[in-house]
This record gives C-alpha cells, sequence and structure tokens, in this order.
C-alpha cells in the first residue's frame, strides 16, 4: 500500500514552502478586507432624468423600492411606427375568460395597439416635424401605454397614476423599454387642489378606479369597490413655468374639470408654447363627479385660442 500513511511518520509544518503559501494568503485577505472597509457602496442608478426631478413638491414614485409585482404578463405592441412594450395588470376571469392580450399572445400575436398610443405618437411626430421639443403629461397614466408611447420616441414624460398595482406595471415598463432616463411618475391624482381625496379602485380590475364610487361602478360593470385615500396635486404645482410641455392627455373616469383647473397656469401660457390638449369627456363619468361637459368647454373658452388645440375623446 504506497499510500498508506505510517502512523508514526513525523509531519513537518513550517517547510518554506508552507509559509510562503500562509504569507501570501494572508496578505491577500487583509488587502481585501482593506479594500471593502474603504469603498463606498454604491446605490442603483436611478430610473429617473435628474433633470426631471429638481424642484418637485413631490416626490416621483420609487421603482428600485417597490415590491415587485407577479405574476408578469408583458408584449410588444402592434402596428405602432415606435413599437414598445408593457405589462398587464388586469388578467379577466382566468382560465373562463382570460384578457384579450393574453388570447392574443398564447396565438404568438403582439398585443392589440391601444388607441391612445397611436395618438400620441402621431401628434408628437407632428410637433417633432415643426421642431417643437418639450414634456408629454400623461394623466391618469394606467399602465403606461401612453407614457411609453411618448418616451420610445425620447421624450421626457411626467405620468400621474394612484393606483399602486398600475404603478408596478410602469415601472415594468421602464425596464422594459429602457426609457428610465425619460420617464418620471408619480404616486398621486392630479386635481385643483393640493390634499387628499378619496378614489375608489375597482374589485377584480386593478388597473382601473374613479374618483366617484357611482362612477366606478357605471364605468367598469363592478358591484364592489374599495375606498382609499390618495394625495392630490394642481399640475400647476407640479411643471415648473419654464418647462416646455408639448402635449397632455388627462383620462381620468369624469375627473377631468378638476385636473384642467389645476392645469390653469400651463393652459393659459401663449399660443406657442401652450401644449396640445386630449381629454375624455364622458357626460356620465362627469356627472358622477358633480361636473358637467359644458361646464368644462365654458372653462377651456375662458382660454379663448385653446380650441384649436384641443382634441375629445368622447364614449
Amino acid at each position: 500500500m504506497a499510500n498508506a500513511w505510517k502512523r508514526n511518520q513525523s509531519t513537518k509544518i513550517l517547510t518554506p514552502k508552507n509559509l510562503l503559501l500562509f504569507v501570501s494568503t494572508s496578505l491577500l485577505l487583509l488587502a481585501f478586507l482593506y479594500l471593502s472597509s474603504t469603498q463606498t457602496p454604491q446605490n442603483p442608478k436611478s430610473p429617473h432624468n435628474k433633470d426631471l426631478i429638481v424642484d418637485r413638491p413631490i416626490k416621483p414614485f420609487d421603482c428600485f423600492n417597490s415590491p415587485q409585482a407577479h405574476p408578469v404578463f408583458a408584449n410588444i405592441v402592434e402596428g405602432l411606427k415606435f413599437p414598445f412594450i408593457y405589462s398587464l395588470s388586469d388578467y379577466g376571469n382566468l382560465p373562463e375568460k382570460p384578457h384579450k392580450n393574453i388570447v392574443r399572445t398564447l396565438k404568438g400575436k403582439p398585443f392589440r395597439r391601444p388607441d391612445i398610443s397611436a395618438t400620441v405618437q402621431e401628434l408628437l411626430e407632428t410637433m417633432r416635424g415643426k421642431n417643437k421639443d418639450g414634456i408629454f403629461v400623461d394623466v391618469g397614466a394606467n399602465v403606461g401605454m401612453a407614457s411609453f408611447a411618448a418616451a420610445v420616441m425620447g421624450f421626457k414624460v411626467l405620468a400621474f397614476e394612484p393606483v399602486f398595482e398600475n404603478l408596478q406595471r410602469i415601472c415594468e415598463g421602464i425596464y422594459f423599454n429602457r426609457v428610465g432616463e425619460l420617464v418620471q411618475v408619480f404616486e398621486a391624482a392630479a386635481s385643483d387642489r393640493n390634499g387628499n381625496i378619496t378614489f375608489h379602485k375597482l374589485v377584480g380590475r386593478l388597473d382601473n378606479s374613479a374618483v366617484s364610487a357611482t362612477g366606478a361602478k357605471m364605468a367598469f360593470k363592478s358591484n364592489e369597490e374599495i375606498a382609499l385615500q390618495v394625495k392630490s396635486i394642481p399640475l400647476d404645482e407640479v411643471i415648473r413655468e419654464s418647462e416646455p410641455v408639448l402635449l397632455l392627455k388627462i383620462d381620468v373616469q369624469g375627473w377631468e374639470y378638476h385636473v384642467l383647473k389645476g392645469a390653469s397656469k400651463l393652459l393659459s401660457r401663449k399660443k406657442s408654447e401652450a401644449p396640445y390638449l386630449i381629454y375624455e369627456e364622458d357626460e356620465r363619468l362627469l356627472q358622477a363627479s358633480n361636473t358637467t361637459a359644458k361646464e368644462i368647454r365654458e372653462f377651456l373658452r375662458t382660454i379663448k385660442w385653446l380650441e384649436d388645440l384641443v382634441m375629445l375623446q368622447c364614449r
């Protein structure tokens, strides 16, 4: 047994070879400990452009510290000149009636193109052709279908969305589309006053909500909603007077009048600097929030030239 251990054989520990190995290992360990103690750990790169953060009275939603939503179901959008990816928060009733975009994905098709995405890109491309530059403001951002349509074109975006589950999906879209330097999202409802308002989130429809409980049931055909307190803030307090705004989109299920009143300074800029306006006008939802389409139009007429820069989405 050539390899058998001899019980009485003496062991030489401090041989020159072992001593050299011990000293070398010790020096490497000391160097590692020194570097570890002196190196300052750095935080991950913020997804938000520093130029967008300066002097805001409200902090942006922190995508890095937000819990990750799961499961994630995302896909690219069909039929756009500047395509993008977004993820669903409303999956429908599985497995009986899943969301139509889930069915499309299982068939190997992309998500159906949202009309608002196409409209935003067409308007912004027209403005770019006129050498105009500025910010896109997305009020009622939902899961980011309008925000990402602008961001993938290279435009900076300020998005407002009070539903937490939607904010998680917007964060996913920021990562998917690599637009962290362009999109800043706020966990807030744009309104005509600074404070808090009660809004109603639909049970089973995580991607939709309304300020009015009646409006929520009316718009989304649900018999159950959850009342939550969310921060409200006027756009005029968030957007600096020096910031050029190209396009303002508002889709807030009947709360449009209050958003417009809170943006009166922005809308009152001289014609060459005022934003193009897209807003939804649904008389039933407006009345549920104690306003009317007539009231909105009378308000807009106080800005005489604004009628040339308005696009309605009527239901």
